[in-house]
């Protein structure tokens, strides 16, 4: 018999996020179909699978620009050891020309220093293109967090208690304890995913800054599910009274 492929638990894995993802979907639109919550779940599994795909894209090298920085750099270099070599240096020495040695040695660590800040430019620019799209990403998923907070912001387990009249400007209440309870729910486990989904760019990413920012929006969806299972308890509180 053959050995069954051993899954590593040490890291996240995106497929599995984008398949718990679809299941949160489908399980919403089956208990609050043509809801608003149906759709914002639907936009979450599309961010899902982009998101899968634009991370595994981090740890991949720009082969492509990596070359062009190897040519430029090898083109500097040449093009530096050509302009020393048209340097007389025999006949500046022969002279003893004090003026002209420095003048001539001034110029080639402005060269040195023009060209090495060149090149760190050039070797950063990956590590900045990736941080820049990385960003936006994350920019994309704190926003959505938000959106789905607004879901359930009107979601007021305290109505159920009865005891006040309605205005004209009421939101609509019509939820059972159970439905409500189910849709706060999947306002939680949304936000649950969300800060997962930003944990896969962390993952896949040595740079400080990525990692900072991802954890930025892992707390957000935190803070967010926190006011949400405050409710789950509020409405656990009056099943039990």
């Amino acid at each position: 018999m053959g050995r069954t492929a051993r899954r590593d638990y040490r890291t996240l894995s995106s497929a599995e996020i984008v398949t718990t993802v679809g299941r949160l979907a489908d399980r919403i639109a089956e208990r609050f179909p043509n809801s608003g919550l149906t759709g914002a779940a639907g936009q979450l599994l599309a961010i899902a699978t982009d998101t899968a795909r634009r991370a595994r894209g981090l740890s991949r090298p720009y082969l492509l620009l990596r070359t062009l920085v190897l040519l430029v750099a090898a083109a500097g270099v040449a093009v530096f050891v050509l302009i020393l070599k048209d340097v007389d240096w025999a006949g500046i020495g022969a002279r003893r020309d004090d003026l002209a040695l420095s003048e001539t040695l001034e110029s080639s660590v402005n060269l040195i220093v023009l060209m090495g800040a060149g090149l760190w430019f050039l070797l950063t620019l990956e590590e900045r293109w990736k941080r820049a799209r990385t960003q936006t990403a994350l920019h994309e998923l704190r926003a959505f967090g938000h959106v789905v907070d607004m879901h359930q912001l009107t979601k007021d387990p305290t109505v159920l208690l009865g005891g006040g009249a309605r205005t004209p400007s009421s939101p609509e209440r019509r939820m059972t304890r159970f439905e409500l309870t189910r849709y706060l729910e999947y306002c939680a486990e949304m936000l649950a995913l969300t800060g997962k989904l930003a944990a896969l760019y962390a993952g896949e990413s040595h740079d400080h800054v990525v990692i900072a920012a991802a954890s930025d929006v892992e707390n957000l969806c935190t803070d967010l599910g926190r006011k949400i299972w405050q409710k789950i308890t509020i409405l656990g509180d009056l099943a039990e009274g």
